[in-house]
């Protein structure tokens, strides 16, 4: 397996999680108990972690010449709850 594509599964894993901890626990904590301290830890890395995973999609798209409904649709689990997950799933695993 190609190595960007090994970290583009491992950048998207952690992205996930992040983007899951952030709308899950951190925002409701927020809110709810008018803590922000949560999001605040967990925003910046969460942030980086989509950078990566934007610059690291685009890398591998190009490399594995992905038409463009691929490509939309790896981009756009960036944004969607779980959305990285069935990325990998569907896209980046290599049997």
């Amino acid at each position: 397996m190609n190595s960007l594509l090994k970290t583009l599964r491992i950048v998207g894993a952690l992205e996930g999680i992040s983007y899951i901890l952030l709308l899950f626990v951190a925002v409701p904590i927020k809110y709810l108990l008018k803590d922000p301290q949560y999001v605040k830890l967990l925003g910046m890395p969460h942030g980086l972690l989509f950078v990566a995973y934007v610059v690291l999609a685009i890398m591998v798209g190009m490399e594995l010449k992905w038409d463009k409904k691929t490509f939309a649709f790896v981009l756009l689990a960036s944004v969607i709850p779980f959305g990285t997950f069935i990325a990998d799933k569907k896209y980046f695993k290599v049997a």
